[in-house]
């Protein structure tokens, strides 16, 4: 009414009410009655601004690649922005008297953008599609120590990097090498697994193979042990033929010797008999023979006698007529004597 008018603003917005083009009142979240013709009222957002951003850049190596990330950032000198860009409220008191406020972020935007700008033309493509972090890292170091922001009374109060993305057939290529990469990797993890099978495998028949050469040279010892102990057992027994043929050969001649002491003897024994019997034979010379037969028959038995005298009467037999002989007495002559 008469343009006295009340206005209210809240906690996160730093008035500046100017009178005359001097500030009579200033402060966050205060509110006020002011005369519109005369008064001027400057409102600096004090709250933090998320400002999104997303422009193409050029690699060293000629590749476009799109870089997408947010910048937030907060109002720490509203007198010095409000100075650098007009912050003053329309006569309504209901929106900004000029677009300044909405270029502020884009400002910044733009600021980023040169100092990305700056730093992609140092990275190859590879390089920079994975350098996300440390891109957002460095441009947060040097756009705190950015002279302009300073200038214009402003604070970052931080910087990501979202996605560094080439173009799509940059990413197929890029997709396909990566791929073709991986499928490399995948022929070499199956040609060394099957070099460790066939390395395992070779193991095995190596062990078996040692395991084979160890048992036949255990056979093989075996066998000349056997070999030499037949060897011992056959030298032990051709000693003892040895020792049995000298002991027979020894025995051989003792037996020998008995023998020809035997001969000896018997031949002297004959000699003695026959001696002996000569000797007799002298003596008997000139004796009867019927005498000798006599004495001969003393003390045979009685059938041999009985055997005499009928040699004797077979003798005579021309000069006797008739002899009779009972079955009794050849039955008594054919009895064994007892």
């Amino acid at each position: 009414m008469f343009g006295f008018r009340f206005i209210k603003f809240q906690p996160s917005e730093y008035v500046l009410k100017y009178r005359n083009g001097k500030i009579v009142k200033e402060g966050a979240g205060i509110s006020f009655y002011y005369y519109a013709p005369t008064t001027s009222i400057v409102v600096v957002p004090v709250g933090s601004v998320d400002a999104p951003f997303i422009f193409e850049e050029v690699t060293s190596d000629f590749q476009t690649v799109t870089v997408q990330g947010q910048i937030t950032f907060r109002i720490v000198d509203q007198k010095k922005i409000s100075g650098l860009h007009n912050y003053t409220l329309d006569m309504k008191g209901k929106g900004y008297a000029s677009d300044d406020p909405q270029k502020l972020p884009q400002r910044v935007i733009n600021i980023v953008r040169v100092l990305t700008k700056k730093t992609l033309e140092g990275l190859q493509l590879k390089d920079a599609i994975k350098s996300s972090e440390v891109l957002a890292k460095g441009i947060l170091k040097e756009i705190r120590e950015n002279e302009e922001i300073n200038l214009i009374g402003i604070e970052i109060l931080g910087l990501s990097i979202l996605a560094i993305l080439p173009n799509k057939e940059t990413s197929r290529a890029l997709e396909a090498h990566a791929r073709e990469q991986i499928l490399k990797k995948a022929d070499e993890a199956i040609y060394e697994r099957r070099n460790a099978s066939i390395e395992q495998e070779r193991r095995v028949k190596e062990n078996e193979f040692n395991t084979e050469v160890a048992i036949e040279n255990k056979k093989k010892q075996v066998r000349e042990a056997q070999i030499e102990a037949e060897r011992a057992v056959q030298q032990k027994q051709n000693q003892l033929k040895e020792e049995q043929m000298n002991f027979d050969t020894t025995l051989e001649e003792k037996r020998k010797d008995l023998i020809d002491l035997t001969v000896l003897n018997s031949k002297a024994e004959a000699d003695a008999k026959a001696y002996e019997l000569s000797a007799v034979m002298k003596a008997m010379e000139g004796i009867d023979p019927n005498v000798i037969q006599s004495l001969a028959s003393i003390g045979m038995q009685p059938n041999k006698l009985i055997a005499i005298a009928f040699q004797e009467l077979a003798e005579k037999a021309g000069q006797i007529g008739q002899l009779n002989i009972s079955p009794d007495l050849l039955q008594e002559l054919m009895r064994e004597p007892k």
